[in-house]
Formats: C-alpha cells, sequence, structure tokens
C-alpha cells in the first residue's frame, strides 16, 4: 500500500463527515433543541404554579375542583409553550394561520401526553409494576423522554412548516467564510 493510500482514506472519510455535520446547520439545530427545551421548562413551571394558584391560591378559586384546576393549568402552559414555541424557538418557519397552528399544537401536545400515560399504561398494567417508583419512572422519565421527542419530531415536522422568512434566509446565505459563500441552513433545514 502507498503512503498516499490512508492519506487518501482519511481525505475520504473527512469530507464525508463534513458532509454529515456541517458547523452552521449543527449549530442551528443545538439552538432549537435548547430553545425547545427551555420553553418545555418554562410551560411545564407556567403548569405547576397554575395548578397550585388555581387549587391552593388566594381565594382557592378552583380549590375542591382539582382535575378542573389541572385542565385549566394545562391549557394556559399549552398556550405558553405555544407563543415561545412560534414566536422564540421556531420563529423562522411559524405559519401565516395562527389558528391552524395553535390546533395542530394542542394536538400534537395530546399525542405527547398520550405516548407518556401510554408508557405509564404498559408499565403499570402490562408489566404489573406498580410501585410509587416504578409509575413514576415509567411516565415522568421514560414517558417524558419519549413524548418530548415525539413533539419535537411533529412540531418540527407538521406544526411549525412555514418557509424561513426571506430576510432570514438572505442574512444566512449572505454568511461569507474563509472567502466562499457558507451553505444556508436555514433553507436546508425546511426541507429536512
Amino acid at each position: 500500500m502507498s503512503p498516499a493510500g490512508p492519506v487518501a482514506k482519511l481525505a475520504l472519510i473527512r469530507g464525508t463527515l463534513r458532509g454529515h455535520f456541517r458547523l452552521p446547520e449543527v449549530r442551528t439545530r443545538l439552538t432549537t433543541l435548547l430553545r425547545f427545551s427551555s420553553v418545555g421548562t418554562m410551560a411545564f413551571l407556567v403548569d405547576l404554579a397554575a395548578f397550585n394558584l388555581l387549587s391552593f391560591g388566594p381565594g382557592t378559586l378552583l380549590g375542591d375542583q382539582p382535575l378542573t384546576a389541572k385542565a385549566a393549568a394545562v391549557g394556559i402552559s399549552t398556550v405558553f409553550a405555544w407563543l415561545g414555541s412560534r414566536y422564540w424557538t421556531f420563529s423562522d418557519r411559524r405559519q401565516d394561520s395562527r389558528g391552524r397552528e395553535l390546533v395542530t399544537f394542542a394536538l400534537v401536545n395530546a399525542g405527547g401526553m398520550v405516548v407518556s400515560v401510554g408508557c405509564l399504561a404498559i408499565s403499570h398494567y402490562g408489566l404489573g409494576l406498580t410501585s410509587a417508583l416504578a409509575d413514576n419512572i415509567s411516565a415522568n422519565v421514560v414517558g417524558m423522554v419519549l413524548g418530548t421527542i415525539f413533539r419535537f419530531y411533529f412540531y418540527r415536522r407538521v406544526v411549525f412548516t412555514g418557509e424561513p422568512t426571506a430576510l432570514l434566509r438572505e442574512a444566512a446565505a449572505s454568511r461569507l467564510g474563509a472567502g466562499r459563500l457558507v451553505r444556508d441552513p436555514l433553507a436546508e433545514s425546511a426541507h429536512t
């Protein structure tokens, strides 16, 4: 084998990896994922605060109706999460029709809840793991992780499907790197 053989193979591998892991695209995806996580964490805190305020707060507005309080808290946190997702996490992909976007967002959230509750049902009823620890692990660890993956995927594929705005596309396309035009990750991510 000639000395150029291993060098050529290394160059081929590096070129292939560059084709799959381009820094601007990776940075864009990581930013989106961090924003998604931040909005989700804040929505959880809004849900928690709204439930406790409605159930135990001043005047105990719904103190004797915990299910109604929880449903109202979920509704409030869903609208909060939609606003955070629409105007921050997926701001470059939002649709013109806010109503359709909110309805599909709520449906995807319901699907994420079904995933989480499904994990609990399989663990509790299917596998017979009925302890408090088993229920919490299946619903609040496994179910939450799988539900979050479900929501992130479907938010990108079903809810926030708008084309990146022209201004964002122009800004991404005008970036120069080492004397050559850098790829436009916003335009490419709209097609993935």
